[in-house]
């Protein structure tokens, strides 16, 4: 058996009083590591997060996303109604997220209901987002086979002539595949990695989906690592 390169983990963990509902701790995480990404060479993608949806057979799936949208109703992403994540959270209506900022030594698990983000909020962030990245997402059929690479570039270059970069918000309009997902919770757990592997675990969970600030809806309890 190969050696097992292992790291002692140095993290601040979870000392004292935690709040008797997530939010305070998501948000507080959440901008602690988008901040240490601007300084830090081994923090890359603070936004960075894992989605697991169920298929037609009861498997897992598992795929990295990036965060976008988050206040207290939960977190969110932008997506295509063509994804296999948008095909399983149509069949079953929940899905589960972990961000994890190992250099930070932290994780948030997420999980709960999958509720469509409002059109206006997902076509905001549409009118923000790059040209290059507009044009990517009128190319692509997320989740389905393409012939080669060189299919798909073709398609980008087809869609880059429809829609010339003009220095206008309106010069792309959204595809009518685009949405946005967040996750209504009923979990929320804090993962703080601690020396000699006695890492700090707090769980929030609420009976229904709940607001993440609402401190009567949520139940919180530490556990063992």
């Amino acid at each position: 058996m190969e050696d097992v390169q292992r790291y002692d983990y140095a993290g601040t963990g979870l000392e004292g009083e935690v709040p008797s509902a997530p939010w305070e701790l998501v948000d507080a995480w959440v901008s602690e590591a988008r901040a240490a990404a601007r300084t830090r060479e081994d923090l890359y993608e603070p936004s960075a997060m894992a989605v697991a949806t169920v298929d037609a057979e009861g498997v897992p799936n598992v795929r990295t996303v990036l965060l976008r949208f988050l206040d207290a109703r939960g977190p969110g992403y932008v997506s295509s109604r063509h994804s296999a994540k948008a095909a399983e959270i149509g069949a079953t209506g929940v899905m589960a997220a972990t961000l994890t900022w190992s250099p930070l030594f932290r994780a948030i698990r997420f999980r709960g209901r999958a509720q469509e983000i409002e059109p206006q909020i997902v076509q905001a962030y549409w009118d923000n987002r790059p040209w290059g990245s507009k044009i990517s997402a009128w190319a692509s059929q997320q989740s389905h086979p393409v012939a080669s690479r060189g299919e798909l570039e073709a398609a980008a270059e087809r869609f880059a002539q429809q829609y010339p970069e003009e220095g206008r918000e309106s010069a792309v309009p959204a595809p009518p595949d685009w949405v946005g997902y967040r996750i209504r919770c009923t979990e929320v757990e804090f993962w703080a990695g601690r020396p000699d592997r006695l890492h700090d675990r707090i769980r929030y969970r609420a009976a229904e989906p709940a607001l993440l600030d609402d401190a009567r809806a949520w139940e919180r309890v530490r556990l063992q690592p």
